[in-house]
């Protein structure tokens, strides 16, 4: 009976420990807010726009269980868990090469599996890709 009673009160420090914590947060201002809302691109065709870290049009637990789609770029898998500033050019041209020999509507699904291997978009590429995203929901919006 006495390690239940530990338990539980280890538990209760804890849960006090961070209310006082926030309470001492919340008193020095130390809060962050998000001053504007992300700008969102709705393509209404179903799948990911690609310009969001986090796809808004899936759920985190559709992440955890959908699995990545591949577009015969299997040998980008070596570059999961590498950071995006870190792609030397001749990386960065591998990455160009696959985005630009996917159709253009698969394209937001190709980021989208990017996403869900692991593997960051090299920063030399995300304007590319953010300025194709942008074209085609511009296309969308006027077809």
């Amino acid at each position: 009976m006495q390690p239940i009673v530990l338990f539980i009160g280890i538990i209760l420090f804890f849960v006090l420990a961070l209310a006082i914590t926030n309470y001492i947060q919340r008193k020095k201002g130390n809060t962050q807010t998000r001053e504007m809302a992300p700008p969102s691109i709705d393509l209404s065709g179903g799948g990911c726009c690609g310009a969001h870290e986090v796809c808004e049009k899936d759920s985190l637990i559709a992440a955890f269980i959908e699995k990545p789609e591949y577009f015969d770029d299997e040998e980008l898998d070596k570059f999961a868990r590498r950071d995006s500033g870190e792609y030397k050019n001749s990386e960065v041209d591998e990455f160009r090469e696959v985005f630009y020999s996917v159709l253009d509507e698969e394209k937001p699904r190709w980021v989208r599996s990017l996403q869900m291997r692991g593997i960051s978009l090299p920063d030399q590429l995300k304007d590319e890709v953010l300025m194709f995203v942008n074209e085609l929901r511009t296309l969308k919006m006027h077809a």
